[in-house]
């Protein structure tokens, strides 16, 4: 039989990793802010590189300087296009803190959609529902989502949510469409439904949650590459094991970062820049921006226009 002693050391020691290893979640990692750099072969074959800033799941709150102070410093990229897939608050005052941290961002071009931490506040909630992907959804307070949605366009950023845009940035021909937050059942893809433009150099869709049946359809209508967040890269991750949950329908292989949806569109999922402050902590698993330099597909992996339309097969490359 083990000795008592010993059992009671180990479970002290147990006892102060664990906190050695809260601590580091909620005080460090979800501070330290990092930027991926990813390259997307998605253009047509004579399209110009265009240089694509993704920012998800800042969930703002107005006392957050260094977050603050880190997306400001954003603009230095000078990206072509500015993405951002939703949840941006956190606070019902925070559409200032919001609009001020993304500063000269505001001034590129633009495009966004919104999650449902834009229209609700965070609630606490039981982390065991995030196992369950049909759990109840509870909401929180009603959020300024309008009043942020006013500032984004004002400045010139487009809002996609269920409508389809064509626009042209840096000479790169761009088709964009999206829908409102799947994880909600806000979506309604038929408003936007339909073979996007074949003589666009890229086919752009937005949401907020990448939702499998939102992907799909998209991948039915021609799109050569979806942007989303929600995930937060699973905010929780082990070694060895990468993400336990990704609260939505999508398979933890695909949480963070490129991947590539049936055999011709591209999926970009951002880990997201914070975290709701009901769970302040970061585990493997930085909050982050994601700098996409998007270069043109081989000819041979084109869609052509014959393609469009046709059923896509689910593919984990």
């Amino acid at each position: 039989m083990p000795d008592v002693p010993i059992l009671r050391r180990a479970a002290i020691g147990a006892a102060g990793a664990a906190v050695l290893g809260l601590g580091y979640a909620t005080l460090v990692e979800r501070n330290a802010f990092a930027l991926r750099e990813v390259t997307l072969p998605v253009l047509a074959p004579d399209a110009s590189t265009l240089r694509v800033l993704h920012l998800s799941d800042i969930h703002m709150t107005p006392g957050q300087r260094l977050k603050q102070n880190w997306l400001r410093e954003l603009d230095r990229l000078e990206p072509d296009l500015v993405i951002n897939t939703g949840d941006n608050l956190a606070h019902p005052k925070a559409v200032p803190a919001v609009v001020q941290a993304l500063g000269g961002l505001l001034a590129r071009p633009g495009l966004f959609v919104f999650g449902s931490n834009d229209y609700f506040g965070p609630r606490v909630k039981n982390p065991l529902k995030y196992f369950d992907r049909d759990h109840e959804r509870v909401h929180g307070a009603p959020l300024p989502w309008s009043d942020l949605r006013a500032a984004f366009s004002e400045r010139g950023w487009l809002d996609v949510t269920h409508v389809r845009r064509e626009l042209e940035i840096a000479g790169v021909r761009i088709s964009a469409a999206g829908v409102d937050d799947p994880h909600i059942d806000r979506d309604r893809y038929d408003t936007v439904a339909g073979p996007a433009n074949p003589a666009a150099d890229l086919r752009l869709g937005l949401t907020h949650s990448p939702e499998p049946r939102v992907l799909d359809r998209f991948a039915d209508d021609g799109y050569d590459l979806v942007m989303a967040g929600h995930t937060h890269g699973g905010q929780l991750c082990l070694p060895l094991v990468g993400a336990l949950v990704t609260n939505c329908g999508l398979d933890r292989s695909r949480v963070k970062g490129p991947s590539r949806w049936g055999s011709h569109m591209r999926l970009h999922v951002s880990a997201g820049i914070g975290t709701s402050p009901t769970a302040p902590a970061r585990f493997w698993c930085r909050p982050e921006a994601t700098l996409l330099t998007l270069v043109p597909a081989p000819r041979e992996q084109v869609r052509s226009a014959a393609d469009v339309g046709t059923r896509s097969t689910f593919s984990p490359h």
